[in-house]
């Protein structure tokens, strides 16, 4: 039986495919109390640069050409931390390699792999890394929102502008009234997102994915205050995992957002720490090279759309069909979906606007458990969310896959990757 033609197109092989040869990740891990509270985002890029090079070892780190890095929080929008991360790392040639960031909010590293994706396509390099970086313990609060702006957005008479700034966990109580998202619906998914991501913990399958970090670690007290003798530590796993959950633990937690709200800090994606890194090459010098062996799968788009900021989470159930429209693919040629929990209701209303609800239930949406359960450090997210993407394919057999987020400020991004 042929294949349709969309997906014929997708599966076909062509020298100028952007495959990608490595993606991993640190661990997340809990932002003010976990394993790497006390690293630095350039710490945790620099872990994962390495680990790439490590993953690599048949490639020259000469022909990386460059390196895009998605931050969200960091200062100076993470550029001069980054690079210095980069020329810090052993193995990479400052003189051949240069680097930037990108920051679409939440999206800002699956930007990151599209730009060299792009770049790749467009013959402007043929190696280049797409990575993540954030240290919401270091970064979030005051950072989170700009302080310094233009007087006259704070006054705005178009509400959409003034909407920028709104918290993200009134726009997910937004999602939640607008579109019927119940509390107890809300619920089932957190404990559904952290039983899934317990057994992926369980049987292993991140061991690939994660790579572990050199740190250092000082206790708190309750107050905050650092008490005890700092220590070396390796850290090797998530933690914001809570295996064993119950919807009668969830439901006894009050509204975060509004005193009759239905988010809660049990149904949202947790604070975390982390980073993230993709090795993409163009698929006729992976050939040059001798290096077809070690490819996992291949870029094939993304695709970016817009939407009103106060309900900012419905964003993947604007950007997904968009993509799949371009490429000519339906819901039924993807095995399998990563879409970020940002927060619970707005991860139901999407799976719910794409008709994906027995996907689900089937296990094909977010198989290992989401955000809520694993974490969303901004920047990270989406260079994570393809790694465990890429890596699941591998694991389970699949071949087509999509990774989507929403994103701050009113929008949806989504990726279609395949596996080889």
């Amino acid at each position: 039986m042929s294949l349709p033609r969309g997906l014929k197109s997708v599966l076909t092989k062509a020298p100028t495919d952007v495959v990608i040869l490595s993606a991993l990740r640190t661990p997340i891990t809990r932002s003010y109390k976990g394993g790497l509270k006390d690293a630095y985002p350039e710490e945790l890029l620099s872990t994962v640069l390495k680990a790439t090079l490590d993953a690599n070892p048949n490639l020259d780190p000469k022909l990386i050409e460059d390196v895009a890095v998605g931050v969200v929080l960091n200062e100076l929008g993470g550029s001069k931390a980054a690079r210095m991360a980069l020329n810090h790392t052993p193995g990479f040639d400052t003189s051949s390699t240069s680097l930037y960031t990108a920051n679409r909010a939440c999206a800002s590293s699956l930007q990151a792999i599209t730009l060299v994706a792009s770049q790749i396509k467009t013959e402007m390099i043929s190696v280049g890394i797409g990575a993540g970086m954030e240290s919401m313990t270091r970064n979030y609060g005051t950072r989170a929102i700009p302080v310094d702006v233009w007087p006259e957005l704070k006054e705005s008479p178009v509400k959409e502008a003034r909407d920028c700034v709104m918290s993200m966990g009134i726009t997910s109580e937004n999602v939640a009234e607008r579109y019927n998202v119940s509390r107890e619906d809300q619920d089932a998914l957190a404990v559904e997102s952290h039983a899934r991501a317990a057994r992926a913990v369980k049987e292993g399958w991140f061991d690939k994915e994660v790579v572990p970090v050199h740190t250092r670690f000082q206790e708190v007290d309750k107050q905050g205050n650092k008490v005890g003798e700092e220590q070396r530590v390796t850290v090797t796993k998530d933690d914001g995992i809570r295996e064993g959950v119950t919807l009668d633990k969830l439901a006894k937690l009050k509204p975060a957002f509004k005193p009759d709200g239905r988010s809660t800090a049990g149904n949202s994606s947790q604070v975390s720490d982390g980073a993230a890194a993709a090795l993409l090459m163009r698929r006729s010098t992976a050939t040059e090279l001798g290096l077809t062996g070690q490819i996992m799968g291949k870029f094939v788009a993304s695709a970016v759309a817009g939407c009103k900021p106060d309900e900012m989470g419905i964003g993947p159930a604007i950007a997904i069909p968009k993509l799949l429209n371009q490429l000519g693919l339906k819901s039924e040629d993807v095995d399998r979906w990563e879409i970020n929990e940002a927060f619970a209701s707005q991860a139901l209303y999407c799976v719910r606007e794409l008709g994906l609800e027995k996907e689900l239930a089937a296990g094909k949406v977010n198989p290992d458990g989401g955000a809520i359960a694993l974490g969303h450090p901004l920047g990270a997210t989406g260079a994570r969310m393809v790694s465990t993407l890429m890596h699941g394919l591998q694991r389970t057999g699949g071949e087509v896959g999509v990774v989507s987020m929403c994103i701050g400020t009113g929008m949806g991004m989504a990726g279609v990757f395949v596996r080889e």
